[in-house]
């Protein structure tokens, strides 16, 4: 990836996990401010609140790629649940955890095999990560095998890449695993976001654990 600018461009240019160190490292101090409220990220308020519709069971929760923990701070029972957060950059966790919002923090490439036990957590929840960079929908075994039965998952998908990087293939042959998908599509910011992406969107999807 050429050098660039920390900004949403760089970010959705992202094509390898150094990729991604390399970025996220530069624009952790800076991100909340410089892309989160300039750009009007709505994002994590909608998967938040969606999830606080779907939630029925207990925790712990997992925010996969939860960055500098945007989407945590979005989930209104946020202080009722034990989150854990899992993001690959060490820049982006460490704001979170200055935040006080996760219970622990694991930093971990989804693009591997994580050093995570087998039917732990009650609920997982994503809002930046499946988009425009290296995560592909394949990363969703290792988020079922973590999940116990029963498990809600809402996972913000960018609507562009649903089917064109394969999301909607894989969602069709975890049939057997997963159970009641929806796909609620969204805008990903808000009115005040530049022209270029004002009308960019996602689909949250929302499914169960077989």
């Amino acid at each position: 990836m050429p050098e660039k600018n920390p900004d949403l461009d760089a970010a959705y240019a992202i094509e390898t996990p150094e990729d991604n160190r390399r970025l996220y490292a530069d624009w952790a101090k800076t991100y909340d401010d410089s892309f989160a409220t300039d750009m009007d990220y709505q994002l994590p308020r909608m998967v938040g609140l969606i999830f606080c519709e779907a939630f029925r069971g207990s925790g712990p929760v997992l925010d996969v790629g939860a960055g500098t923990g945007l989407l945590a701070q979005s989930i209104p029972i946020r202080a009722m649940l034990e989150m854990d957060a899992l993001d690959m950059s060490p820049e982006m966790l460490g704001i979170a955890r200055q935040k006080g919002l996760y219970r622990k923090t694991i930093e971990a490439d989804l693009t591997q095999p994580l050093d995570i036990a087998d039917n732990v957590y009650g609920a997982i929840v994503s809002s930046g990560t499946f988009t425009h960079g290296h995560v592909g929908p394949d990363s969703l075994d290792e988020l079922l095998r973590i999940a116990r039965r029963g498990a809600i998952f809402v996972l913000a998908v960018n609507a562009e890449h649903f089917v064109a990087r394969g999301f909607a293939e894989k969602f069709a042959l975890l049939e057997p695993h997963i159970e009641g998908l929806q796909r609620h599509d969204v805008n990903i910011y808000g009115a005040d976001a530049d022209a270029t992406h004002k009308d960019d969107l996602a689909s949250i999807a929302v499914f169960r654990k077989r």
